[in-house]
This record gives C-alpha cells, sequence and structure tokens, in this order.
C-alpha cells in the first residue's frame, strides 16, 4: 500500500503538487488524467523518487521513503517505470538491456537473467528479437521492450507515464495490449494517459488531477459518466466534443483532420464513424456550403455517444438562410444522406450563426 500524505512539489516558478493526500490499496490499477501541466508525470515521478517531494510523506507499506537518510534504491526495487521516451540503451542488444539491472541490481546469473528476458519477450509479443537493437524496433516494439524491462524486475508496483503518447496511432494498440494484459496480472498500476477510452477499460480508479492536487478521485463510471465536480465536468464534456471553427477562406482542412484522428483516438471512436465525420464535412462544408459565398463563419460540433455508439455532427453558419439539400450540387447531398442515419436543417433568425445542419451517424 501507497499512502500520500500533504505531498507537494515546488519548482522556482511553479507548484504542480499543492498538497495530495491519498491511499493507493495493493492491486489498484489506476488512470490518472487531466489536462497538461496538471502535475500528473510529476505525481509519478515522486512517487518513484525520481523527483523528491519539497513537502509531505510518501509511505510504502507505512515506511516513509522521503525520510532523511532512506535507501531510494529499495523503494525502487519494488517499483518499476515506464516513460513515454522509451529510454533504451541504444549500443545494448533488446536483451541484453532486459537483462542489466536484474544482474546489476538483483544480483542474479546472467543465465536466470537472459531466460526470464526471452520470457518476457514472448509475453510482450517480440519473440525472435532478443538479439536485434532498438534502433532496429518501432517506435511500438522499442515501448514493449521497455515494459518487458520493467517487468524484468518482478516490481510489485508498475507506474506508466505517457507510454503512447511517443507513438503513431497505429502502433498505439499494440503496447495498450500488452498494458491490458498487465492490469489483469493483479499488480498495483498507476498509468498517466491521454487515451480516455483505454483509461476506462483497465482501471478501478481514475484521478483527475487539476488545481495542484487530485481534484477527484473515483471508478471510472462516476468520473467518465457523472463526476460530482465542475472542472471534471468540463474535462469529461471537452473530450467527448470536438469543436471546429472556419473563419476565412484559408483555412487548414488538413489540420481539422488530423484533430478529427486525435479526438476519435481518444474516444475509441470506430474507424467507419471517422470516415463518416469527414465525410460530412467534405459533402456540407466544402461541395454545399462554401460555394453560396456568404456563410462564413462556420462551426462544425461533433458530439459522440459511446454508450449509443451514436455521433451527432452540427453544422452552423452565417448568411440567409439555406438548406444543403437545396443547393445545386444533388449529388454530394445525396451521397451523405445514403451514408448518414438522418440530416435535418433548421434557422433560427435570432441564433448568432442562424443556419444549422444536424447530421446523425
Amino acid at each position: 500500500m501507497i499512502e500520500l500524505v500533504h505531498l507537494e512539489k515546488k519548482y522556482e516558478n511553479s507548484t504542480p503538487l499543492k498538497d495530495v493526500s491519498t491511499i493507493i490499496n495493493d492491486g489498484d490499477v489506476i488512470s490518472v488524467i487531466g489536462p497538461s501541466g496538471t502535475g500528473k508525470s510529476t505525481l509519478l515521478r515522486c512517487i518513484n523518487m525520481l523527483e523528491r517531494p519539497t513537502g509531505g510523506q510518501i509511505l510504502l507499506d507505512g515506511v516513509d521513503i522521503t525520510a532523511p537518510g532512506y535507501d531510494v534504491t529499495q523503494a525502487r526495487r519494488r517499483m518499476g517505470m515506464v516513460f513515454q521516451s522509451f529510454n533504451l540503451f541504444g549500443h545494448l542488444t533488446v536483451i541484453e538491456n532486459l537483462m542489466a539491472a536484474p544482474v546489476d541490481i538483483l544480483g542474479r546469473t546472467k543465465q536466470e537473467a537472459y531466460e526470464t528476458g526471452v520470457e518476457l519477450l514472448k509475453r510482450v509479443g517480440l519473440e525472435g528479437r532478443e538479439f536485434r537493437y532498438p534502433d532496429q524496433l518501432s517506435g511500438g516494439q522499442k515501448q514493449r521492450v521497455a515494459i518487458a524491462r520493467t517487468l524484468a524486475m518482478d516490481p510489485e508496483i508498475i507506474l506508466l507515464d505517457e507510454p503512447t503518447s511517443a507513438l503513431d496511432p497505429a502502433m498505439v494498440g499494440e503496447v495498450q495490449s500488452v498494458i491490458r494484459d498487465l492490469a489483469g496480472s493483479g499488480k498495483t498500476m498507476m498509468i498517466v494517459t491521454h487515451e480516455m477510452s483505454f483509461a476506462r477499460a483497465i482501471c478501478n480508479r481514475v484521478f483527475f488531477m487539476d488545481q495542484g492536487g487530485i481534484y477527484e478521485d473515483g471508478t471510472p463510471d462516476q468520473i467518465f459518466d457523472s463526476p460530482e465536480r465542475e472542472l471534471t465536468r468540463r474535462f469529461v464534456r471537452k473530450l467527448r466534443v470536438l469543436e471546429l471553427f472556419i473563419e476565412n477562406a484559408k483555412y487548414d482542412y488538413i489540420s481539422a483532420d488530423k484533430e478529427i484522428d486525435i479526438y476519435c483516438l481518444k474516444n475509441n471512436i470506430p474507424a467507419r464513424t471517422k470516415y463518416r465525420i469527414r465525410l460530412t464535412m467534405e459533402e456540407i462544408v466544402q461541395q454545399l456550403l462554401l460555394p453560396q459565398g456568404d456563410i462564413l463563419p462556420v462551426r462544425i460540433l461533433v458530439e459522440y455517444s459511446g454508450e449509443e455508439e451514436k455521433t451527432t455532427v452540427t453544422i452552423s453558419y452565417s448568411g440567409a438562410g439555406f438548406d444543403p439539400a437545396d443547393g445545386e450540387n444533388k449529388l454530394a447531398y445525396d451521397t451523405l444522406k445514403k451514408t448518414v442515419a438522418d440530416i435535418s436543417y433548421k434557422y433560427d433568425s435570432e441564433a448568432e450563426l442562424p443556419n444549422s445542419v444536424t447530421v446523425l451517424i
């Protein structure tokens, strides 16, 4: 069990952790979420004593590991840390990366460390890559090696700091699969992540961090479906809603596509739905609205419901009343209509953007 008692971490120009008190039970799998800069990574680094707290205590099974004179290597032998940047030794082969710490720190024989390393590589799906070097691996493979290296120390506690953030979207799934397997192993785990659907799927607790600490602590259902505090509600709603604004003719549609990719990845939105979101933008905005002329600005609001597996795309715009169904490009409208569940239009003269098209996917 880990107990944090009034934990504080100050830097010269900021205090990411002001007063953090909580208990992490044996076997807990905790997802740590929140806006950037709210101390999520700092919390993990303090627990592992990679960052020394400036106040408070960290009790590991009742022992204060922040106390003067305490040998922090004793605590680190019980904790493994997986970083977003892999931190593999480039001059060592994969198996040598796995063997180094068990031999040097735990005093295991090279043969024992080698056999354990081979088994761990099988576990993370990298059998047969023992003698490759890190620069011969993909990003996802490097991160799986980093996880195997952590497991080679047989830690009781595993801390993962945004383990998929440095990966291409195509590689995220293979690393998440390994972490899902670990989450069912009974080890205590804390995972800083921006992948909300993944966080929800693997954990039994969620820490939402803001205002210098753990702003809200609850079950996945509570945090993601019924948060009790205002900042949590705002954060969760923002995750579920994507807003795009087209203010001029030079709008960057490539960047918009990237934002849609990130939004769909974070919310585990199926590929077919992502395609239809893009198709809605292309057919309604680019093919039907922009040729009309005076319709800017345009606001696109995408809302996804995982529970109902439904997506609503609302496109609001300026100008006189114009229903895209009445546009000259009948092919664009009919193509979209055949692909989505419903398209509706309304005009409200009192609204800031009086025209509104709602597409149900």
